[in-house]
């Protein structure tokens, strides 16, 4: 299927009304504060005062507060605060795994993705894609404004599920590749033989502010497999010859368990925000449970 008729299947009418609900709602929530009113302290000649400072030598004497120094003979500089653009950066799963599912979970992913990226395009901040498996694939350069959204729906309908998945590999390159910091949104399965504590916490080393979305398959977890089989692993290739038990399903389905609430608590103890994603979950009542956890509207 070309990129064209993916795009018309995915980011249909319908689609387009939901997200600029959404980012009312968004409005609404927030109280008509936007994400991109964030501001970074800075000694600059910024927008409005916010402190002092001792000096020091070899700083700029234009920003010495003559008016102190008149009534107590010290030096201080004024500080500004200086308004910056929001940087979102979306680094989304796209390696085999991905693929599973009805809608698959990289489907699903998409319109979240695509969802989120509204938000943020109509906030005017600067959002870019990253796709990956066990290295980036070609991302979408910082966009800006509502009008860029068709040019993300393109770009998103264009990624295919391919490859294995190294969250390791992907992050450490994001993070070496990228001079501007900002937020950090990884959507995936998380299904990375290394783990995601390495990759996640690479993210968080470089000082990103991290979510993590996970996408959850539950006709993954519902199989109903019985007998002698061979599984083979649709990333890497491995085959297994097993002999499928009800018992042996329970230890499946609990070590998926383990790996949701395992990303959870790393998540929580890190001051990161994580959601458990179920692609039967439709998308827009994830995005307002995102809202409401304070996801993009701080």
């Amino acid at each position: 299927m070309d990129s064209d008729k993916i795009s018309a299947k995915l980011f249909d009418e319908a689609f387009l009304k939901k997200i600029e609900y959404l980012y009312i709602m968004s409005k609404r929530m927030f109280v008509g504060k936007l994400r991109s009113e964030r501001k970074t302290r800075k000694a600059a000649s910024g927008i409005e005062f916010a402190d002092h400072r001792n000096y020091a030598p070899g700083d700029d004497v234009k920003s010495l507060d003559w008016r102190v120094y008149a009534r107590t003979e010290k030096l201080l500089l004024r500080l500004f605060e200086e308004e910056e653009d929001l940087y979102f950066y979306f680094l989304i799963d796209c390696s085999t795994s991905m693929q599973l599912g009805s809608p698959t979970k990289l489907d699903y992913a998409k319109r979240v993705l695509a969802a989120l990226a509204y938000i943020g395009l109509s906030n005017m901040d600067r959002v870019s894609i990253i796709p990956f498996n066990s290295q980036l694939e070609q991302r979408l350069a910082p966009s800006r404004g509502k009008g860029q959204i068709f040019k993300i729906f393109q770009f998103l309908s264009a990624v295919q599920a391919g490859g294995q998945t190294s969250l390791l590999d992907a992050c450490r390159s994001f993070s070496a590749q990228t001079r501007r910091r900002g937020v950090a949104v990884v959507l995936s399965d998380f299904y990375s033989p290394e783990g995601f504590q390495t990759g996640l916490s690479a993210l968080l080393y470089q000082q990103f502010e991290c979510y993590a979305i996970q996408i959850a398959d539950e006709a993954e977890l519902s199989a109903n497999l019985r007998g002698d089989l061979e599984l083979i692993d649709v990333e890497s290739g491995e085959r297994r010859q097993v002999t499928v038990t009800p018992r042996l399903m329970q230890r499946y389905r609990d070590a998926h368990k383990r790996l949701s609430n395992e990303l959870a608590e790393f998540c929580t103890k890190r001051g990161m925000l994580y959601f458990h994603a179920p692609t039967s979950l439709p998308f827009e009542e994830l995005i307002l449970k995102i809202f409401r956890s304070g996801g993009f509207l701080k």
